[in-house]
């Protein structure tokens, strides 16, 4: 990463974008601006960023969509801005691949702390480059191939996971047997620590259940502990 860090700030409300882009500037950030996806676009032409942050609700192609597109050909860490309120909505924005949310109306400095968090993440754990990311990785009859990140299923089945669910799995099998709770689990996967209430991590624990599981109603690979967290049960070996 360059020393100055470079971010892209993409929302159709100028007010937002220089708010927020001034801001980062007099931090220390290499700020641009785009109001679209065809501006994120040209200036992705020219650039590498270190981090987007990104409006969700916009005319034309919305966040989602730029985000699920970065995801097919970069890692870029992506934030987004949302003012969607229902904890669905939010879950739908990280399985697409978004690092962080931060909701609207916002303070600056909590952008300013988000933005320094997920760098510190991408820095210190790429996803490139994590700590089975050249083996293949066995667990009660399953591969992971965490290089091309391909989930194989007994059978021999070739199981899509989605972002989200490849780094929660990824977060398990770093930690067999070991109770998680529900906030180390959000902090390991999308790296924020959880507000009260928060149960999107149980949302994502049983996606990924309805994928491993035999009977995603009565789990044996992932185990809750109530009160406690989850548990990833089966033995994990390496190939």
């Amino acid at each position: 990463m360059k020393d100055t860090p470079h971010i892209i700030i993409v929302d159709d409300h100028r007010d937002i974008r220089d708010l927020v882009g001034e801001y980062l500037s007099r931090h220390g950030y290499r700020v641009s601006l785009a109001e679209n996806a065809a501006a994120l676009r040209k200036i992705l032409r020219h650039s590498a960023p270190d981090l987007i942050v990104l409006d969700v609700m916009m005319p034309g192609e919305d966040g989602l969509d730029i985000c699920r597109k970065l995801r097919a050909d970069t890692q870029i860490p992506v934030i987004f801005l949302t003012a969607l309120a229902d904890d669905t909505d939010r879950i739908l924005g990280l399985e697409m691949g978004a690092d962080d949310y931060i909701a609207k109306p916002f303070n600056p400095r909590e952008i300013l702390a988000r933005i320094k968090a997920v760098l510190r993440r991408s820095e210190s754990m790429p996803v490139s480059r994590g700590k089975y990311d050249k083996e293949i990785i066995a667990f009660d009859q399953w591969t992971l191939d965490m290089k091309r990140r391909e989930l194989e299923s007994p059978t021999g089945l070739s199981v899509a996971l989605s972002t989200v669910e490849f780094r929660l799995l990824k977060v398990f099998l770093e930690h067999p047997r070991a109770v998680l709770t529900r906030e180390k689990l959000l902090d390991l996967t999308v790296g924020r620590q959880s507000e009260p209430f928060d149960r999107s991590i149980d949302n994502q624990v049983s996606r990924l259940r309805k994928k491993i599981e035999a009977n995603p109603k009565c789990p044996t690979i992932i185990q809750t502990h109530w009160g406690g967290g989850y548990s990833f049960a089966a033995d994990v070996e390496t190939k």
